[in-house]
């Protein structure tokens, strides 16, 4: 994996930058990140080659103001700007979606493990900003209360107590169909996971090392239930509970299907497994039927007491 990548003082959020309402990565930041030798060079010749994957909704060039506002924000964060050729040029930035598109292009030896780590930056930072904004809804609710007459001030609280709890209501999610995006079908299972409060249970034969980049940020302890030949190594999961102390796995080969268990009550079927999650087209949906979730929990519990 690239040295630059595994640094733990470099994060993938900081290289995250707002313009246009849009999340975006520089061309230079992602050429270093996929390890492209010949640099920006090497994501402009794979963006030509597939240009019609690259809509303006998925990468577009910066006017020369935006590349200025993108100059402050980088020397704001890390205190001096990088330039090419001792200029500051108008770069190319990918959104969300153009990032996802360029790891299907690049060819370099860390493109796949580098986009995981990506998307999962990409969602942190989504949660920040979402969190944020209700924050800031919040304050400002209470900023009306002070100032507007006491009848006005219960239904503007009545109303914010709406808005958290159509919030609320659209946490649950049903059924998901995944056809071919990787990035919205990673991202759309990450929302899941952080759902569970206290525990997740994944239930899942085939998974590797990919999971434990997922549930690395997650607030509740994990149990994980795969194959005798899962790919994830005894030695993988040593070092993973060195820095985080959160998972716990078990090796069991009498379940076919994989299953997403969160705090022992909402459980989703899942078609494929977490590593492939989004490579090809497959759903996932959420039980509800009391008496199958029962016995699902009843054999996983089995497994466990062993």
């Amino acid at each position: 994996m690239n040295e630059l990548a595994l640094n733990e003082e470099l994060k993938i959020e900081d290289m995250i930058y707002e313009i246009r309402g849009k999340q975006v990565m520089l061309d230079s930041d992602l050429a270093r990140l996929y390890k492209c030798k010949n640099g920006t060079k090497s994501i402009n010749l794979a963006v030509k080659r597939h240009i019609y994957r690259f809509p303006e909704r998925f990468m577009f060039q910066l006017t020369e103001e935006e590349s200025k506002i993108i100059w402050f924000q980088f020397e704001t964060k890390n205190g001096k700007a990088e330039t090419r050729g001792g200029k500051f040029d108008k770069p190319f930035v990918f959104t969300e979606q153009g990032v996802a598109m360029l790891a299907t292009v690049l060819k370099t030896e860390v493109a796949e493990e580098v986009s995981i780590k990506i998307m999962d930056a990409f969602v942190v930072m989504r949660h920040y900003i979402s969190n944020n904004l209700l924050e800031q809804k919040f304050i400002n609710n209470l900023v009306l209360e002070n100032n507007e007459r006491i009848n006005k001030n219960s239904k503007d609280i009545t109303l914010l107590q709406e808005s958290f709890n159509k919030l609320e209501e659209n946490k649950e999610i049903n059924e998901i169909y995944f056809d071919g995006k990787i990035y919205n079908a990673h991202s759309l299972v990450l929302d899941i996971f952080n759902m569970a409060k206290k525990e997740l249970i994944i239930v899942d034969r085939y998974t590797d090392k990919t999971i434990l980049d997922m549930i690395r940020n997650l607030n509740c302890n994990v149990i994980l239930i795969t194959g005798k030949n899962s790919k994830l190594t005894k030695l993988d999961i040593e070092k993973y509970n060195k820095d985080y102390n959160n998972l716990k796995v078990y090796y069991d080969d009498t379940f076919h299907d994989r299953y997403f268990i969160l705090d022992r009550n909402i459980i989703y079927h899942s078609g494929n497994s977490v590593n492939y999650i989004g490579y090809r087209k497959s759903s996932l949906n959420l039980l509800k039927d009391k008496s199958v979730k029962a016995s699902i929990l009843k054999d996983v519990d089995k497994i466990i007491m062993l």
